[in-house]
């Protein structure tokens, strides 16, 4: 019996602990799947700043996320995490957002209770809703999945507006109202995921990322504080932009390539990631099929 996207998250979440790679396409998701990892986080500001050269401020639609979500989930076998924002409006638009996203093929979402158009999570300035708004969403969220195995997580800014206190409250409130997991964004030190462990008895998602206001943990460390999902959203997107740029500059200072060979994926690397010779395959047996 094949497992749902949703309950195949669920059964490797029973082993412990995920570290889930930021991928923004169907070809880093490849990668990442290639390298062994096994889930992927499809990151909402590797999206935006990918497919629309633009900053993550909810400027990205359901539609081109969800597109995005379908080229990604088909290109892997892996269950996929993808961040919904805001849900894309108010509670009829997150009951649409989870049907939209399960539809796609993804594994689960998780919805933040920033005021939209949100801002991203490590940057000042955002705001919350009330969290009664919230709770509303949650609960249209879990009414809306045909699988209750989709996974449903509720990430919560409020340390950064309201500070740590009504963040563990928030939580507690959103669990009640059927989140699978919690995701708090934005805490500040090892001392605050620990005490927000402590206090929120759930499966808790740490979100790594660089240059924000958590401070560098690895994965074990979140892991013996009782996080069982550890997100590197924008990793792989910042190290390939600077190759890029290198290459770049290469390019138009030299007038030739070469210089960059040995930094490059090969011709054959990529068709071997790209199962090239499945497709061959495929369309020979069509031919001799046909004639």
């Amino acid at each position: 019996m094949t497992l749902s996207p949703g309950a195949l998250l669920r059964a490797r979440l029973q082993k412990g602990l995920l570290v889930l790679p930021g991928v923004f396409n169907a070809i880093t998701a490849l990668l990442a799947e290639q390298v062994g990892f096994e889930a992927l986080y499809l990151s909402g500001a590797g999206v935006t700043n990918s497919l629309l050269g633009m900053p993550d401020i909810a400027l990205i639609t359901l539609t081109e996320m969800a597109q995005q979500a379908r080229y990604v989930a088909r290109a892997v076998k892996l269950p996929v995490i993808a961040d919904a924002d805001t849900g894309y409006g108010e509670v009829l638009n997150v009951a649409r957002t989870v049907e939209e996203f399960e539809q796609a093929g993804l594994a689960g979402l998780h919805l933040e209770d920033q005021v939209a158009p949100k801002r991203c999570g490590h940057l000042d300035g955002k705001q919350v809703i009330p969290t009664e708004e919230m709770v509303k969403k949650i609960r249209a969220a879990v009414r809306a999945r045909s699988d209750p195995s989709f996974f449903l997580i509720a990430r919560t800014d409020a340390r950064s507006v309201n500070g740590l206190e009504d963040a563990i409250a928030r939580a507690k409130r959103y669990l009640d109202a059927g989140a699978d997991a919690i995701f708090p964004e934005s805490l500040q030190s090892r001392a605050e995921f620990e005490t927000f462990a402590k206090a929120v008895s759930a499966p808790l998602l740490a979100n790594m990322t660089e240059f924000g206001k958590t401070p560098y943990l690895r994965a074990q460390e979140f892991a013996e504080m009782g996080y069982i999902m550890v997100i590197f959203p924008m990793t792989a997107f910042r190290v390939m932009m600077h190759a890029a740029r290198e290459a770049l500059r290469t390019l138009k200072e030299t007038g030739t390539q070469q210089s960059l060979l040995d930094r490059m994926q090969t011709r054959k690397e990529l068709y071997e990631l790209l199962r090239y010779a499945d497709y061959e395959r495929l369309d020979r047996e069509i031919a001799e099929g046909d004639s």
